[in-house]
């Protein structure tokens, strides 16, 4: 194990007016070792880590997974990192299918499949003192006409597809267990709107919302750069739209209309009043940087974000922090 380090980047003189704080995904470090990674990452000055649950970080389906997640909750705490665990790891139930099977997978056995590994992300989370557990509806299946039931009463709020209604419904009933599990060890779950999947904006969360009857346990990931790839609104707008669901935040830069996940200044986001705006939300969980893609040169491009982000932090005109919620 990489001996416990120390910062030697600590946060600049300048931000301290406000709550934010930074971290930075390991589906971005996915070349390094975990404990390399965490050592990395609090040596430049982070104020966490956005853990992806994966086959070479943290395996959840490992037999001595609560063994491995002592170890790393203890290096956690050594080093000074706060953890949320993100469940996005592409192939760690399925070698073949990336993100498969989903919460919407038209084999009832396969959504069990998935529901397990959330529900173990959840038992992780409660064990490393994480502030959320991040997971993602899935998209429709290719065929979605299996969905359909013709018997089934209209909700209220659906939609004019019944495929799309009832997929609505199996997500709804494929996450209660997970929500009762969250609600148990007292660890929300936060699910992100996606591209391209049902769930894919911030009106498809609250459209889930209602489904589920507005449980305590069901929070939000608001991901940035998603905000200005498809949502109407700003993405400073939507971060004080989503302000009381907000339970984990993940940001990089991206363009109108094109899912990428980009390197800060390489897209179109003005970043100062985004900040501002999550600052003034009182939001004090962790704002994690997500470059799944440039994971060939993490080490490089965790370097370079902490500052940017520190920059446009300092652009937060005094007194736009908000109050604990």
């Amino acid at each position: 194990m990489t001996p416990t380090t120390h910062r030697t980047n600590p946060r600049p003189q300048g931000t301290n007016a406000h709550p934010l704080r930074f971290g930075y995904g390991t589906n971005g470090l996915a070349d390094l070792r975990l404990d390399d990674a965490l050592a990395l990452l609090a040596d430049l000055g982070y104020d966490g880590v956005g853990l992806t649950l994966d086959h070479m970080h943290l395996d959840p389906l490992a037999p001595d997974i609560a063994a491995r997640t002592r170890k790393v909750a203890r290096r956690l705490d050594a080093l000074g990192l706060g953890v949320t665990v993100e469940t996005g790891a592409r192939y760690v139930l399925d070698p073949r299918r990336k993100h498969g099977p989903s919460l919407l997978d038209p084999d009832p056995a396969d959504r069990a499949r998935r529901v397990d590994l959330l529900i173990r992300a959840v038992r992780i989370a409660a064990d490393l003192g994480a502030h959320a557990v991040h997971c993602f509806s899935g998209v429709l299946p290719a065929d979605p006409a299996h969905l359909a039931d013709p018997a089934a009463p209209a909700h209220p709020a659906a939609t004019a597809d019944p495929a799309e209604d009832s997929a609505w419904k199996r997500l709804a009933e494929t996450l209660t267990p997970v929500l009762d599990a969250a609600t148990h060890a007292g660890v929300p779950l936060a699910v992100e709107p996606e591209p391209g999947h049902l769930l894919a904006t911030l009106a498809d969360f609250h459209h889930l919302r209602r489904i589920l009857g507005d449980p305590p346990a069901l929070g939000l990931t608001l991901d940035i750069g998603h905000c200005q790839c498809l949502e109407p609104l700003s993405p400073a707008d939507c971060v004080r739209a989503a302000a009381p669901w907000l339970r984990h935040v993940q940001i990089e830069d991206m363009r109108r209309g094109h899912h990428e996940h980009l390197p800060f200044g390489d897209g179109e986001i003005d970043f100062p009043p985004v900040l501002e705006a999550l600052a003034a939300t009182g939001y004090q969980a962790l704002t994690v940087v997500e470059l799944p893609r440039h994971s060939h040169a993490g080490p490089h491009f965790a370097a370079q974000s902490l500052p940017f982000l520190h920059r446009a932090a300092r652009a937060i005109p005094a007194g736009a922090e908000g109050s604990t919620p």
